[in-house]
């Protein structure tokens, strides 16, 4: 397969008044042509980090002491950490777009929707109103949206799904090839975010982008995903197709996670929460960083931190007895 993103050996701490904290740990992914990727994760694992790390627009404090980033397209390789200003500018918006948690945060709520829109396209050199116009309303339309009605109006008089709507058109405003989406449907009911991710799925089949998008909402990334990660304190500890991590999962926090989700098929069953807390990312216990919270340790866990390992083609899990973990 064909990767649009590779990013290696990422390691990002953030530095404040407490310490140095540890929000990535050495991680390496790829992000595949016409691929939906899902990051699955307790808060303070590192996803939005890693999406930030993406668009390269991560806060002052965050520090990248090891890693690459490689964009790639048209037997081009681009690394995303080293791009000028000008050439970074093209990239965030015509190469990779990202939709951000709170669309009420992200819209300028003193701007009207078409303002917003015709300033983006100006900062990447469409100076053609009428151009710009017509591109609008026709993603408008695809995101189910009246134009007229939307473009006229300021972000507060539009409801949450009409605003997280107006997001995913932006964001598509100028054709990028890669769509990060961070927790997408946060905050909406639930008809609109069964609304969301229909939207996801059918523009993405007509646009032809790869997605990757981050979720606390398991079924989400069930629903959507052709592969996904999960991540636990900065790492990434198991990686595989949908199927593979959801049906048969090879770390014990991946188990951990299903187990704490409901199901709204087959039998009632017991829901079961993973015990204790994330650890403190600035002060991480030894070896697996998962032990102090996993019911498969053993005295090597506590002493060694596991790489991913193979389990099959293309699944890898990062415990020592992933062999014996079942859900």
């Amino acid at each position: 397969m064909d990767s649009l993103l590779s990013i290696r050996d990422l390691s990002i701490a953030y530095r404040g008044r407490g310490g140095t904290s540890q929000a990535l740990r050495e991680v390496s992914l790829d992000l595949y042509r016409d691929e939906t990727l899902g990051l699955i994760g307790e808060s303070g694992s590192g996803k939005t980090t890693l999406a930030l790390a993406v668009l390269r627009m991560l806060p002052p404090a965050a520090h990248i002491p090891q890693g690459q980033i490689l964009y790639h397209h048209d037997g081009r390789t681009a690394d995303v950490l080293s791009l000028g200003a000008e050439r970074l500018r093209r990239y965030r918006g015509e190469e990779v777009a990202m939709v951000f948690q709170s669309a009420l945060s992200s819209l300028n709520p003193v701007l009207r929707i078409w303002d917003q829109f015709l300033d983006t396209a100006r900062a990447h050199g469409e100076t053609d109103p009428a151009r710009v116009r017509t591109r609008t309303r026709e993603l408008l339309s695809h995101v189910q949206l009246e134009p007229e009605r939307v473009l006229s109006a300021f972000p507060h008089e539009l409801s949450g799904g009409m605003r997280q709507r107006v997001m995913l058109a932006l964001a598509l405003l100028l054709r990028p090839r890669v769509v990060v989406l961070d927790e997408p449907t946060t905050a909406l009911d639930i008809l609109t975010q069964r609304t969301i991710i229909d939207l996801l799925r059918s523009l993405r089949r007509e646009f032809g982008f790869s997605m990757m998008f981050i979720s606390h909402d398991l079924s989400l990334a069930a629903e959507l995903a052709d592969r996904v990660a999960t991540m636990y304190a900065g790492r990434i500890v198991e990686i595989g197709t949908t199927d593979e991590l959801f049906y048969e999962p090879r770390h014990p926090y991946t188990v951990g996670l299903l187990q704490a989700v409901p199901t709204v098929h087959g039998d009632h069953r017991t829901l079961h929460s993973i015990p204790g807390s994330p650890p403190n990312l600035q002060r991480l216990p030894a070896g697996c960083k998962f032990h102090p919270r996993c019911p498969y340790v053993r005295p090597v866990c506590t002493e060694a931190e596991p790489d991913l390992l193979h389990v099959s083609n293309g699944h890898r899990s990062a415990c020592f007895f992933w062999d014996e973990v079942r859900r």
